[in-house]
C-alpha cells in the first residue's frame, strides 16, 4: 500500500482547482448574461440556455421534493473526500489516473458548491440536433465526464505499476 504523499499530490490539487474556478467563472457569466430557459443560439446544434438544475446529472430527481439536494450534496462530499486521497495515494507513474480524478474531483465540488450555495446546480451548455436535446451540462459535468473517460482509458491501456511502485 503507497503512503499518502499529499505534497506530490498537490499539481493534481491544483488542477482541481482550476476546474472548480473555471466552472464557477462560466455559471457566474452564464448566470448574469443569460435569461433562465431561454436559448442563445451559437451554431445550429449549440446554444447557451440558462438552467437551474435541483437534481442530479442528467437532471435525475429533479422533481423528487427537496431531499436531494442533501442527499447529493452528502454524496458529492463524501466522494470528494475519498479523491483527495485516492489522489495522495497515488505514484507518480499514475499521473494519468492522478490527472483523470483531479478533473471527477474540481466537478464534483463545483458543482456541489451551487448545490449548497444556491439549491442548485447551474447548467448552461446544450447540444442539440433538430428536436433532440441532449441534458444541459457545465464545465464541471464536462470536467467528470472526461476524468471518467481518462479513468477508463487508463484502466485499459495505462502503465501498470508493481506492488512496490515498478512500472511495468
Amino acid at each position: 500500500m503507497h503512503k499518502l504523499n499529499v505534497l506530490a499530490a498537490l499539481k493534481w490539487y491544483g488542477v482541481a482547482l482550476l476546474v472548480i474556478l473555471l466552472d464557477q467563472i462560466t455559471k457566474n457569466v452564464a448566470s448574469h448574461m443569460l435569461v433562465l430557459h431561454q436559448p442563445e443560439p451559437i451554431t445550429s446544434f449549440f446554444n447557451f440556455t440558462l438552467r437551474h438544475n435541483f437534481g442530479a446529472a442528467f437532471s435525475m430527481f429533479h422533481d423528487a421534493g427537496g431531499w436531494q439536494r442533501w442527499f447529493l450534496a452528502l454524496l458529492a462530499a463524501g466522494v470528494s473526500v475519498l479523491l483527495i486521497f485516492w489522489i495522495a495515494k497515488l505514484p507518480k507513474q499514475k499521473w494519468m489516473e492522478a490527472l483523470a480524478l483531479a478533473l471527477v474531483l474540481g466537478g464534483a465540488l463545483g458543482n456541489l458548491y451551487d448545490r449548497m450555495l444556491l439549491g442548485y446546480v447551474v447548467d448552461f451548455i446544450v447540444v442539440h440536433y433538430k428536436e433532440h436535446e441532449w441534458p444541459a451540462f457545465n464545465i464541471a459535468d464536462s470536467a467528470i465526464c472526461i476524468g471518467a473517460a481518462l479513468l477508463v482509458w487508463d484502466s485499459l491501456f495505462g502503465t501498470k505499476v508493481a506492488k512496490y511502485g515498478d512500472a511495468k
